[in-house]
């Protein structure tokens, strides 16, 4: 005869301490009590009906935690590492829209509660798609944290249509913009050579506004990205550039080196290190700083240009570096611009794309295939 597993214990149970597939505080795992009254075998069936819950995900937690405080708590600990752009991103999800389900418990979710969220940002597409974003993380979250069953968060995701939205059209700058950056009069060195440098060099507004005079080298005529600022608040903070690729030497272009190298001269000379400044303490740009300047470069670029400008922003100038290098291929590469860009080749691509699109004559090629 087989021996029981379990013993009877003096209080008439079986009993035994089961992993419930969750972690305490210190990392050890998490256990529960299971028990029978009936035999050790029962006990055995109870177990393994445990494990098999745990295996697949079905096994939850019982709490009450509201809906509202784990996401919160979903975005300071397990986000706290990303961008604080995304991190901004999900809080404003979080205050501004899941806020609307305050009184919801984690554990009663249904369907119906991301519809509403949706139907309450009728209209405003990337919001949605925001919201679903955020949602559908939360939720996994709470599945891996074992406080919401797998089958549950599956079903409400999948049965909840997606969100498409497609933003607007990048544009590159018109030819009488581009006309209008070498012709127009600014009323400070500094906001010519902004403006030079992220038309010559596609840099991002956070990689320009961070440049030191240290990050020039004139015999090669290069400069070197290797920081970013960031603006929480109004005064900047030095981040990491956006991605490994952001650290890179850009070639500066015969047509603003003059310009570039004068006004790095310039601020070497004044004892300074730093290349953009506020205008009355000289202490890093602020971003209240920047707008102000960028109102200047626009309203300069204005007085010469022969059309109204419109919608002009920093990463115009950036849309129309990749454009203009993307009519080089094959001279150059696209692994070589995205590493010009700091980006990545599949955004290169999207735009080489489009570039090809308009170049392509379909009737005319038609014809020729058609017409041997």
């Amino acid at each position: 005869m087989a021996s029981k597993k379990y013993k009877l214990g003096a209080d008439g149970y079986y009993q035994t301490k089961v992993w419930d597939g969750t972690y305490n505080a210190n990392g050890s795992k998490h256990r529960v009590s299971l028990r029978s009254d009936k035999s050790s075998r029962d006990l055995e069936r109870q177990v393994a009906a445990m494990k098999a819950q745990i295996e697949s995900r079905n096994y939850v937690r019982n709490t009450d935690i509201l809906f509202i405080d784990y996401s919160r708590s979903w975005l300071n600990v397990y986000k706290s590492r990303r961008s604080n752009n995304t991190k901004r991103m999900y809080e404003n999800i979080i205050e501004k829209h899941f806020t609307a389900l305050e009184m919801l418990k984690l554990k009663d979710v249904e369907r119906i509660h991301i519809e509403t969220l949706l139907a309450n940002a009728e209209d405003k597409r990337r919001t949605q798609q925001q919201i679903l974003l955020t949602f559908s993380a939360v939720l996994k979250s709470a599945v891996s944290d074992k406080l919401l069953a797998a089958n549950v968060a599956d079903d409400i995701l999948r049965n909840t249509d997606k969100i498409k939205y497609k933003p607007s059209e990048k544009r590159p700058l018109t030819p009488a913009e581009k006309k209008a950056v070498f012709d127009a009069t600014y009323k400070y060195d500094s906001d010519q050579a902004y403006v030079y440098l992220i038309y010559g060099c596609g840099l991002r507004r956070e990689e320009c506004v961070a440049l030191t005079i240290f990050d020039f080298n004139f015999k090669k005529r290069e400069v070197s990205i290797s920081k970013a600022y960031e603006y929480i608040t109004n005064t900047p903070g030095v981040k990491d550039p956006k991605s490994s690729n952001g650290i890179r030497t850009i070639p500066i272009p015969s047509k603003i080196l003059p310009v570039v190298q004068s006004y790095v001269e310039s601020v070497k000379h004044s004892g300074r290190t730093q290349l953009f400044v506020t205008m009355r303490d000289k202490k890093p740009l602020t971003k209240s700083a920047y707008d102000k300047m960028w109102k200047r470069i626009v309203e300069s670029m204005q007085a010469v240009c022969i059309e109204d400008i419109v919608g002009l922003t920093g990463h115009v100038f950036r849309h129309n570096y990749c454009s203009s290098l993307c009519y080089q291929i094959p001279r150059v590469s696209i692994k070589r611009i995205a590493q010009l860009l700091g980006d990545t080749e599949a955004m290169v691509m999207n735009v080489y794309s489009h570039i090809l699109a308009e170049r392509e004559d379909v009737e005319g090629a038609v014809n020729d295939a058609i017409n041997f």
